[in-house]
């Protein structure tokens, strides 16, 4: 089990140019002058090369999605750097002191904030949350975030501005949900006739009705979203820009030239680029390169399935057809010897780069200290001679009863993916393994669309790779990913977060 995710480097890179702030604006009469300078560009251009496909964040695995609704949708509240709980619709923290968590740890009551408008000027009341509740745990309706809300028994509108969510058992962790990320609280006015599996087919998916600072004036999926100051937002006046446009598209390093050498834009994010181009773009003198260490690890996923065999109504990578070698432990200890972690950190992600072979590396509380990892070739062919994997018939791939041991590794289109999947495929092939090489534009490898057969959840290969981390202060949720419970399939409609099918 302890085998089947290589985490390779958990880094952070954004890239941030002069951002223009708004100017002092000013209404005249008509038939009046004014000496004052007119606004500056107060337009907050974003980049983004994974563009987003959906605005509905509990539609999609990526966090591309997921960070494009985020600047129209709020939840309850989220977490600072420290893990200090910040509120946004709700008006104070549940405590104890405060009778907002109960003595039993079973019920949590929230209190609301007051006077909140959707975008499109409808109140934001408490049933709003038992709504989005309702729509998310609604199998039919097969969101993606439904395995954070299973804790939950019931969640109730006591009145407009208080809502009480009772868990099944006791439950320290009850701040996961309708937090951060996965927290966001959809509008019931909007989503109430999409409450099955039409739920996909509902317009805000695409043109959201949301709380937050801005809302959605034209959306193009995979190019454009752009924002305008929602008009209804409870703190117009903190706003810096009244209009954001995020570009989605291209390529990690055009984001990274567009922000450092060019300046055409005022921020990309995700930026995986090798560490020396971006060195030789910062000298653009246009922005700058921020690296933080956060909790997202870039990580290789073993298929325990065969993305062979297909089952009687048609499914690939199904738990009823285990994986010819990969279900193997031996195999597995062999390719997580065959892994060049500190290369890939070293050559590619520079000085800043770590390797390391945790599941989870943040919060630093619960960071394992005790996990090690090893790049030993001789002792990989070793287990694989062990595990009967041998070249019988002179092809230079190892076989057995008739199976070649040749896999196929995706991950999405990104240079330095691409060029970490050529440092394993040469570690492989060294110890007789075939690879082939395969890579899927990220705008459809993160969608999260159950038609499609290229997303990650589908998983018709035999390895992949993609980043995903923990994003809570409490890491019960991630934890739960590799829990049979988790197990994306067709009965799911591909929505739960087992990709690997353990």
């Amino acid at each position: 089990m302890k085998l089947r995710s290589f985490a390779a480097v958990g880094l952070c890179l954004l890239v941030i140019g002069g951002c223009r702030p708004a100017g002092d604006s000013q209404v005249t009469e008509p038939g009046t002058e004014t000496t004052e300078p007119a606004a500056a560009d107060d337009t907050l251009r974003l980049l983004y090369w994974q563009a987003p496909t959906i605005l509905n964040p509990h539609f999609s695995s990526g966090f591309k999605d997921s960070e494009a609704s985020r600047i129209t949708l709020e939840p309850l509240a989220s977490f600072d750097a420290e893990g200090n709980m910040v509120l946004f619709l709700a008006a104070e923290e549940p405590t104890l002191e405060n009778g907002g968590v109960s003595e039993d740890g079973r019920t949590v009551t929230w209190k609301l904030k007051e006077g909140i408008l959707w975008s499109d000027g409808t109140p934001f009341t408490a049933e709003d949350v038992a709504f989005t509740y309702e729509f998310i745990a609604n199998p039919e309706v097969a969101s993606n975030t439904a395995g954070t809300y299973e804790t939950i028994e019931s969640v109730e509108a006591l009145d407009d501005t208080t809502v009480q969510i009772t868990f099944t058992e006791p439950n320290p962790a009850w701040y996961l949900v309708f937090t951060g990320t996965q927290g966001m609280v959809l509008p019931k006015h909007m989503f109430e006739e999409y409450n099955g599996a039409n739920g996909r087919e509902a317009p805000a998916n695409t043109m959201p009705v949301g709380t937050g600072p801005y809302r959605v004036v034209d959306f193009t999926p995979g190019d454009v979203v752009v924002y305008e100051a929602n008009p209804n937002y409870r703190d117009t006046d903190a706003l810096a820009f009244s209009r954001v446009e995020l570009k989605g598209g291209g390529d990690a390093t055009s984001a990274a030239r567009a922000v450092l050498q060019t300046g055409d834009v005022d921020y990309a994010y995700n930026l995986q680029v090798e560490a020396n181009v971006l060195e030789q773009f910062s000298q653009g003198g246009q922005g700058e390169v921020v690296t933080n260490f956060g909790s997202l690890i870039e990580r290789i996923v073993l298929n325990f399935t065969d993305p062979n065999q297909a089952t009687a109504d048609g499914e690939v990578s199904s738990v009823e057809f285990d994986h010819p070698y990969l279900s193997d432990p031996q195999v597995r200890e062999a390719l997580a010897l065959a892994i060049d972690r500190d290369t890939i950190a070293e050559q590619l992600y520079g000085p800043t780069g770590q390797a390391t072979a945790n599941f989870l590396v943040a919060p630093e509380p619960f960071r394992s200290a005790n996990t090690e990892f090893t790049f030993d070739l001789e002792q990989a062919a070793a287990l694989l001679d062990a595990a009967g994997w041998t070249d019988t018939n002179g092809n230079g791939t190892r076989d057995k009863d008739g199976q070649e041991m040749e896999m196929v590794f995706q991950t999405s289109v990104n240079p330095v993916r691409q060029k970490t999947q050529e440092i394993v495929k040469q570690s492989l092939e060294e110890i007789g393994i075939g690879v082939e090489l395969k890579s899927i534009d990220a705008s459809v490898y993160f969608s999260g669309d159950p038609a499609s057969r290229e997303t990650l959840e589908r998983f018709q290969a035999d390895i992949q790779m993609f980043a995903t981390g923990n994003t809570n202060p409490d890491p019960g949720s991630y934890m739960k990913t590799y829990t049979c419970g988790e197990i994306t399939s067709k009965e799911n409609n591909w929505t739960k977060t087992n990709f690997p099918l353990l």
